[in-house]
């Protein structure tokens, strides 16, 4: 592995659940009795989410990304269990890393107010105006990998979203699936290795 391509949402932060939360009370409110699209949304950008189902309404589009953003500056940035201690590791141990995420300028800005130190932790951070196209593309990694000059397969994918990791099987890189927004059975034929969280793969001593 000469990088570590790390998804945002439910990889590097536990974010998943409160966004989960947001957009049920979102699609309660403008889509009542059409249950469970909370969870049919993870892994996809605003702008999908608005193509698909806020397609005729400028107006809803506009209130949500205010309520959105306003949810984003509040929220809770929640490292996922000892990612910090192994993406040290791979720094230590000469590994490029990078965020590749879905998210926008604006919401990483307001990470940072919160998490300044994450910025330390990687060499790239790469977010949705990067990108030609939204996962499941694997252009985000393949973008990525080549920020470092490397092939998508000498690097790692972490993905947590069943786009995210049809994104990273697609570039042709190793993917990690972490199990923190869908199950394990459910994440495992989308990836190589299944984790609940980043212990399993300290080095001892």
């Amino acid at each position: 592995m000469k990088a570590a391509l790390f998804d945002l949402d439910g990889v590097v932060f536990d974010t998943e659940p409160q966004y989960t939360i947001f957009w049920g009370g979102i699609f309660r409110e403008y889509n009542p009795g059409n249950d469970g699209l909370e969870e049919k949304i993870k892994g996809s950008t605003l702008v999908e989410i608005y193509e698909k189902y806020f397609a005729d309404r400028p107006d809803v589009q506009e209130s949500i990304t205010q309520r959105l953003n306003d949810f984003e500056t509040h929220m809770q940035f929640n490292y996922v269990p000892c990612f910090v201690d192994y993406v040290l590791q791979l720094r230590a141990a000469g590994v490029k890393t990078a965020i590749v995420t879905s998210s926008n300028r604006d919401k990483m800005n307001a990470l940072y107010r919160q998490r300044p130190e994450v910025k330390d932790y990687f060499d790239a951070i790469l977010t949705s105006e990067d990108f030609r196209e939204s996962k499941p593309s694997p252009d985000c990694y393949l973008t990525a990998a080549a920020r470092f000059g490397f092939a998508a397969t000498e690097c790692t994918v972490f993905e947590d979203s069943f786009n995210g990791l049809k994104a990273g099987r697609a570039s042709g890189a190793y993917v990690i699936g972490l199990a923190t927004t869908n199950s394990a059975d459910a994440i495992a034929p989308y990836c190589d290795r299944v984790i609940a969280d980043y212990k399993p793969l300290l080095k001892k001593g």
